[in-house]
C-alpha cells in the first residue's frame, strides 16, 4: 500500500471536518443546503463508511447490512422509549445490539465465501425484515412501526427530572440545523476511525486477505476472526447510522432493513470507490442527491427552465428531460451508475485520482522496489514484457561463468 504520513492522515481528516461544517454553504447553489437533507447525507455517509470497512478491505460482499441499520433504529426508539431522551444512551443500545446481531450473522455467514456469503447475508437480512412484520410484532409494532409515546416510562428521565419531548443531545434538540451538526460530527469521529482502522496493522491484514486469503492462511493466520471482527465493526458502524436514523425521525419501520437498503448502500460504496476513504462519502452524496432533488422536478419546473426557448422546442425538452428527472431518476442514476463502472472501476475516487494525477507509479523490475504496492502498483508490473530484464539476468550469468573459468 502507498506510504502515507500520519500528517497526511491528520490533514486529511481536518480538510473533511471542514467541508462537514460549510456543508450549508457548499450544496446551497446546487439546491442541497436545507439540514434535513444534510443529515440524510451524513447518516447514510455513516452507514457506508461502515460497509466500506468490510467490503472495501475484505472484498466480501455483505446484501444484509440493511438489517445491522433497522436494529438500531428500533434500539434507539426502544432507548428512547424506556430509559431517556438523550441521544447517548440510544447510540450505544443501538450499536451494542447491532454489534451482536453482526457477530452471530457473521459467524455462520463467513463459513462461506464469494456469491454464497452474500446470499446467506441477504437470506438473514430477509429473515430479521420478515420477523420484524410477524413474529415480531410486539417488539415491532409490525406495518405501524414503533414510535415514541407521550406515557412511555423513561426511568432514567423520571430519575434526574429531566424532560424533553423529542430526542437531543444533552439539551440540543436534534432537528433543524443543530441536528445537520450533531450528526455531521458524528460522521467526522466515524471518518477518523475509519482512517485509523485502515492505517492500522488490522487493517493491513484485511487487505492482504482481500488480495489472496489462501496464501495468508499458508503463512499462519487464521482468517476467520479477523474477517468476522471487521464484520461487526461494520454492523456496530450501521447500528450507529440506524441510531441517528431514529433520532432524526422517531419512527421505526422494518423498512429500514428491506433488501434495498442493502442494495443501496452497495450502490454508494462502488458508485464512490470501494476501498477508499472518501469514496463511499462521495457516493452516499451522488445518490442522495438524485433521490432527493432530480426525483422534485416536475414538467412545470423544467418548462420554467426552458423558458428561453421557443415553445415547440421547450416542449419537447421538458418531455426529454422529464424521462430523467422526477419518477425517472433513476433512470439517470443507473445511466451513471452504468458510466463509472464501465469508464471507472474504482468509483468516483479513480476519475478524481486521475484529474489531479494522485497516483502515479514508476515502472519498476520488481513488486518490492515499488514505492507502491497496492493494487496499481501489481498492475503496472503485470503490464511489463515477459522478457524484461532477461537480457541483463543473462548477460550477469555469463560474466559470473567466465570469472570462475580459470
Amino acid at each position: 500500500m502507498k506510504h502515507t504520513s500520519k500528517l497526511a492522515d491528520i490533514a486529511l481528516l481536518i480538510g473533511f471536518a471542514i467541508v462537514v461544517a460549510l456543508g450549508p454553504v457548499i450544496f446551497t447553489p446546487i439546491g442541497a443546503g436545507y439540514p434535513d437533507l444534510l443529515e440524510k447525507f451524513a447518516i447514510y455517509g455513516i452507514f457506508a463508511i461502515g460497509f466500506n470497512i468490510l467490503f472495501g478491505l475484505t472484498g466480501y460482499l455483505s446484501f444484509g447490512h440493511a438489517a445491522f441499520l433497522g436494529v438500531g433504529s428500533y434500539a434507539a426508539v426502544w432507548s428512547f422509549k424506556l430509559f431517556s431522551m438523550d441521544l447517548l444512551p440510544a447510540v450505544v443500545l443501538a450499536m451494542v445490539l447491532a454489534g451482536l446481531l453482526a457477530a452471530a450473522i457473521g459467524f455462520v455467514s463467513l463459513r462461506r465465501s464469494g456469491i454464497y456469503f452474500s446470499i446467506l447475508t441477504l437470506a438473514f437480512a430477509q429473515m430479521c425484515y420478515n420477523m420484524a412484520y410477524s413474529v415480531l410484532t410486539p417488539i415491532t409494532n409490525g406495518e405501524t412501526g414503533l414510535r415514541i409515546l407521550r406515557d412511555d416510562p423513561r426511568v432514567l428521565d423520571a430519575a434526574i427530572g429531566y424532560h424533553s419531548s423529542t430526542p437531543s443531545l444533552f439539551g440540543m434538540a436534534i432537528s433543524g440545523w443543530t441536528g445537520f451538526y450533531i450528526c455531521g460530527a458524528v460522521l467526522v469521529v466515524a471518518f477518523g476511525l475509519s482512517i485509523a482502522i485502515f492505517r492500522s496493522p488490522f487493517g493491513m491484514t484485511l487487505r492482504a486477505i482481500k488480495s489472496n486469503q489462501n496464501r495468508m492462511g499458508y503463512t499462519g493466520y487464521h482468517t476467520r476472526p479477523y474477517l468476522l471482527s471487521a464484520f461487526v465493526i461494520s454492523g456496530m458502524f450501521a447500528g450507529l447510522a440506524g441510531a441517528l436514523l431514529a433520532a432524526t425521525d422517531p419512527l421505526a419501520g422494518a423498512e429500514r432493513m428491506q433488501w434495498t437498503a442493502s442494495g443501496e448502500v452497495v450502490l454508494m460504496t462502488i458508485l464512490g470507490g470501494a476501498g477508499t476513504l472518501l469514496g463511499p462519502v462521495l457516493g452516499t452524496g451522488i445518490i442522495k442527491y438524485f433521490e432527493n432533488i432530480f426525483s422534485a422536478y416536475n414538467d412545470a419546473q423544467l418548462a420554467s427552465i426552458f423558458s428561453f426557448l421557443p415553445d415547440t422546442v421547450r416542449v419537447y425538452a421538458v418531455k426529454t428531460v422529464g424521462l430523467f428527472v422526477g419518477e425517472g431518476w433513476q433512470l439517470t442514476l443507473g445511466l451513471l451508475f452504468m458510466a463509472v463502472v464501465i469508464f471507472l472501476p474504482g468509483g468516483v475516487m479513480e476519475g478524481i485520482n486521475r484529474l489531479i494525477g494522485l497516483k502515479h507509479t514508476p515502472k519498476v523490475k520488481s513488486l518490492g522496489d515499488s514505492p507502491q504496492r497496492d493494487g496499481l502498483g501489481e498492475s503496472v508490473i503485470e503490464e511489463m514484457p515477459p522478457s524484461y530484464g532477461a537480457a541483463q539476468a543473462e548477460q550477469k550469468s555469463a560474466e559470473k561463468k567466465r570469472a570462475v573459468t580459470p
